[in-house]
């Protein structure tokens, strides 16, 4: 049992290096490996939260609202709304009208409902493999067709294929894009050249672009995120951005994002599914949450960064010295990045087998992020250095174990 273990660092003002016991504690992460992966006695390394305590001016307004007492129903005032818009303008340059700001419980469910909003069954919603697993579900489980418009791999980072993404949009069948930025599970924090490229060819076919922006708030290297609707007025128009303090906060328990709709038409549509499936209500712990989280996060998140720029300093190192052959598609952005592993030339679900039977450790598998997944394992890097030491020891221990593993099916989960 992993129980409170501290390993030294320089001072700070907050702290990652404590090792929390998650397990017992209904935990997707710790407590949910067993169905998937035929095993709970694994380092888990998958879903994308983290093993750090939420930022303390989080904790100290939920352990406030819990003194009160009264856990009554919930309603989102103007303070929520002008912390969502203040928190883009400070750390991304872009200040949404807070009449564009829209509830969901989540990102997950703002796709769904936009596919129920803006397409019909048979349409055509594109998305850009590989990538984040639920865009799928949720394209097929009402009856859409899931397009196609993989990413290129040049070797050392993934990159939009514009001709083929022209030709896709070129049927007028295809309603929907989903985009994903940044990219999950490929890193990529896409540049301003490349968005104005992308939403010239949306926009110039009317394509209604769904952006899962999700992950804006993990970035290294210098990286700048730009939100897709401050791209140009005609991506503005028919964009919808779903974005969340879940990843960026470790908050995702509480079930709490926002969907940003410039377009009336469209907010009117979206809002109209919102009112039907009736959920509109959120939480308590989550709307304060939110509103600490984008008013007073700002210090905790710039020292979380550096703390995972240098969890990435330790895998490219800990590879370079002892699995060579293995490398770290280093991220621009997101702590899940991934570990190219094709060199083994394993399937992807003999290497899933082989990472949990020879080195106990619970890995997404690239395969599940569609095409151009295989051969690639996904890595969560938020947790303390010595949990992250320990794991990259169990996939070495696995890679220098004698084979053959035979393919068993590993699930995906949503997260």
């Amino acid at each position: 049992m992993h129980n409170e273990r501290k390993r030294g660092t320089k001072m700070s003002r907050y702290d990652f290096d404590t090792v929390i016991e998650r397990r017992g504690t209904i935990c997707a992460k710790w407590d949910g490996m067993e169905p998937i992966f035929g095993s709970g006695d694994l380092l888990p390394m998958w879903v994308a939260d983290m093993d750090f305590k939420a930022p303390p001016e989080v904790i100290e307004v939920l352990r406030e609202r819990v003194d009160h007492g009264i856990f009554g129903y919930t309603r989102r005032f103007a303070p929520y709304r002008e912390a969502i818009a203040g928190w883009f303008e400070r750390r991304h340059g872009w200040k949404p009208d807070t009449e564009w700001i829209r509830h969901t419980p989540g990102v997950v469910p703002a796709l769904a409902a936009a596919i129920l909003a803006f397409t019909q069954p048979g349409d055509g919603v594109l998305v850009q493999p590989p990538v984040y697993y639920p865009f799928f579900a949720t394209i097929t489980g009402r009856g859409r067709r899931v397009v196609e418009n993989p990413l290129i791999f040049t070797g050392s980072r993934f990159e939009m294929d514009f001709a083929d993404l022209e030709k896709k949009l070129d049927d007028s069948s295809v309603k929907l894009v989903f985009l994903c930025s940044p990219h999950n599970p490929c890193g990529r924090v896409w540049t301003r050249e490349e968005l104005e490229r992308f939403a010239r060819i949306c926009a110039s076919r009317g394509v209604i672009v769904v952006s899962d922006e999700i992950h804006c708030d993990i970035l290294f290297g210098g990286a700048r995120h730009v939100p897709l609707a401050d791209v140009s007025e005609a991506i503005r128009d028919l964009s919808v951005t779903t974005v969340a303090p879940s990843k960026t906060f470790n908050i995702a328990g509480l079930s709490t994002a926002a969907v940003i709709i410039p377009s009336k038409r469209l907010r009117d549509n979206y809002q109209s599914v919102i009112d039907f499936l009736h959920i509109d209500g959120g939480n308590v712990f989550g709307t304060l949450a939110l509103e600490a989280a984008y008013t007073k996060g700002d210090a905790w998140l710039d020292e979380l960064l550096a703390y995972l720029a240098g969890n990435l300093d330790f895998i490219e190192s800990f590879l370079a010295e002892r699995l060579p052959h293995i490398r770290l598609i280093r991220p621009e952005g997101t702590y899940i990045p991934l570990l190219d592993c094709r060199s083994l030339n394993m399937s992807g679900p003999e290497l899933q087998n082989l990472l949990v039977e020879k080195g106990r450790v619970a890995l997404d598998g690239g395969h599940w992020f569609g095409t151009g997944g295989t051969g690639f394992v996904r890595i969560n890097i938020a947790a303390p250095r010595i949990l992250l030491k320990e794991g990259m020891e169990g996939i070495e221990r696995a890679v220098r174990s004698p084979g053959p593993f035979p393919a068993r099916d590993i699930r995906s989960f949503q997260a």
